[in-house]
């Protein structure tokens, strides 16, 4: 292959990647616009409900770290796919469900998928790209669960569903065909993938593996900080309309300014991470952890509506980008490299829904002792300052050993 068709390649991959993570989000929102009807024709209880809408995070915590280290395996090429199937299969058989044991198998079945497309992504860009263009190709794909999620949510009530007469099953098993559909894109434009899978070598050279990932200081520090970046990410993002509803604005109102730090988060994620190569990749990263804690601390403040706009575009412009440059950071750590790089996304994803499930809980239980959102939002400022402190020593971790093992 030529470089100049090797390049126009892996900006194809990175569609492919970006079709998937669409899908991805797609489907990780579907149920949420379809609850009543879901309840009302399967005869759930609100319980039951939150039991299913909770069940693939639930998954994806054990799924993470398997599905890392069978990536490295497998390779890139297979292991996404059979991702995008997993997530395919289960937007189908969410159409197909019937009771609650079957709708809960369904949405289990997201939490198998989903951790091969969440570490695949990262590994791919990892192989083909580098220095900023590797920053940008994250910023790129990790714009597309984001446009999935806002696609499910904009167009289900107002478009899809009248379209389908208001059949909820077939809906949900044409996100399950988008799914499948991006799967076999994936497959299509990575054809021709030359990279080699690992060949297994046994259960003890796993264990050692994962052993050595651990070992490292800079790796177990940033483990660390993923619980933090998303409890403040799944948090701000489950209560902000809540919030906002707080400070006084109205139900419409608050939803439409909650729109705003997606939008921003877009503009974030296509910008900042391009710009944290080497060592600068740690001053981005303090500025995103301040401007969250700028962001929670507005909010505390119960501002007026400029303000409280700017508090939204701050949040925007962290969780835009957090995420992006701390996995970033992650494969570039010494140690770490392309061919970990599959297992060490596994352990970040695994370490990070922790925050994901702990944030929204987090507020929650903080607005049922307080009555408010002001210890809510004191929590995130602290945690957002607990990362920024986490800065300094991660840079020295890091840059200790500057050559990473590829």
């Amino acid at each position: 292959m030529t470089r100049t068709n090797a390049r126009s390649g892996r900006w194809w991959k990175l569609s492919g990647v970006w079709f998937l993570y669409l899908a991805f989000g797609l489907t990780m929102a579907s149920l949420a616009p379809l609850v009543a009807e879901i309840e009302s024709d399967l005869q759930f209880s609100h319980a039951a409900m939150g039991s299913i809408l909770g069940a693939w995070q639930f998954v994806y915590i054990f799924a993470a770290i398997p599905c890392g280290l069978l990536l490295d395996r497998l390779g890139g090429k297979w292991g996404i796919f059979l991702g995008g199937v997993f997530i395919g299969l289960s937007g189908l058989m969410r159409g197909w469900a019937d009771s609650y044991a079957m709708l809960l198998l369904a949405v289990g079945l997201f939490g198998l998928g989903g951790p091969l497309i969440s570490a695949g992504a990262p590994k791919i860009v990892s192989e083909h790209f580098v220095g900023s263009q590797r920053g940008l190709a994250m910023g790129i794909y990790i714009t597309g669960p984001g446009i999935g999620a806002m696609a499910a949510l904009l167009l289900t009530q107002p478009v899809l569903l009248p379209l389908l007469n208001g059949d909820w099953q077939r809906l949900l098993q044409f996100w399950g065909l988008v799914s499948l559909a991006a799967a076999v894109f994936w497959l299509f434009v990575a054809r021709r993938d030359s990279s080699s899978p690992r060949v297994a070598k046994g259960a003890l050279a796993t264990l050692e593996g994962l052993q050595d990932l651990l070992d490292s200081s800079a790796v177990r520090l940033i483990l660390l900080m993923s619980v933090g970046v998303f409890a403040i990410n799944h948090g701000m993002g489950n209560w902000l309309v809540e919030i906002i509803k707080s400070q006084g604005e109205s139900a419409e109102r608050a939803s439409f300014l909650a729109s705003i730090p997606v939008g921003v988060g877009i503009l974030s994620a296509l910008s900042l991470p391009r710009l944290a190569t080497g060592n600068r990749r740690f001053g981005v990263l303090a500025i995103l952890f301040g401007c969250s804690v700028i962001a929670s601390l507005i909010l505390l403040s119960h501002p007026r509506p400029a303000l409280l706009v700017a508090a939204l575009i701050f949040e925007g412009i962290a969780a835009g980008s957090m995420m992006t440059v701390l996995i970033l950071t992650l494969v570039e750590t010494p140690g770490v490299g392309q061919k970990r790089s599959g297992t060490a996304s596994g352990f970040f994803f695994a370490a990070a829904e922790i925050g994901g499930v702990g944030g929204p809980v987090m507020l929650g239980g903080l607005l049922a002792i307080n009555g408010n959102f002001d210890a809510s939002l004191m929590a995130l400022a602290l945690v957002g300052s607990l990362l920024l402190v986490s800065v300094r020593p991660l840079r020295r971790l890091v840059t200790a050993n500057p050559v990473a093992s590829e």
